[in-house]
C-alpha cells in the first residue's frame, strides 16, 4: 500500500490537488496523511485563532476527502514554515511520496519562498508539486 503526505492550506479542496490524488488512488491501495501548516495572516492575529483555523481547515478536508472514497487515514497541522512542518512529520512517519499543493506565481507565499525547491533538497521522499488554479471544491 502506498502512502502520500499531501502538504497544502488554502488548496486543500481544489480540483487539481484531487485529481492528483485520484491518480494516486487509481494506481493501487493508497492512504494520504494530510498536513496543514498554519498562516499567520497580515494584520494582527492570535496563535489561537490562526491554529483554530488551521485545525478546522484540516477538519473539513479530512471528511470532505473521506466522503468522496479517499482513504484518509490521518492528518494534522503544522509549522508555520511548510518545509519545516514536513521536516516534523518525516521524523515520526514514512510516505513514499509527498503532494505539495500551492497557489500559483503571485498570490503564493510558497513559491515566494521557494518551498518546492527547498522540499525537494531537503528530504529523500520523492515529491509533486501541483498549482491550484481552481476554487477549492465544495464536497460532503
Amino acid at each position: 500500500m502506498s502512502r502520500y503526505l499531501v502538504v497544502a492550506n488554502q488548496t486543500l479542496g481544489s480540483r487539481e490537488l484531487i485529481a492528483e490524488l485520484e491518480a494516486r488512488r487509481d494506481r493501487g491501495p493508497s492512504t494520504f496523511h494530510l498536513l496543514v501548516p498554519v498562516t499567520h495572516p497580515a494584520g494582527a492575529w492570535a496563535e489561537g485563532q490562526v491554529q483554530a483555523a488551521a485545525t478546522q481547515r484540516l477538519e473539513d478536508a479530512m471528511r470532505d476527502l473521506r466522503a468522496h472514497g479517499f482513504d484518509v487515514d490521518s492528518g494534522e497541522t503544522g509549522d508555520v514554515s511548510p518545509v519545516r512542518a514536513i521536516g516534523d512529520v518525516l521524523l515520526r512517519e514514512q510516505f513514499d511520496e509527498i503532494i505539495l499543493s500551492t497557489l500559483p506565481p503571485g498570490p503564493s507565499r510558497w513559491l515566494h519562498q521557494d518551498v518546492p525547491h527547498r522540499v525537494t533538497r531537503a528530504y529523500k521522499v520523492p515529491m509533486t508539486h501541483v498549482v491550484a488554479h481552481s476554487v477549492p471544491v465544495a464536497t460532503g
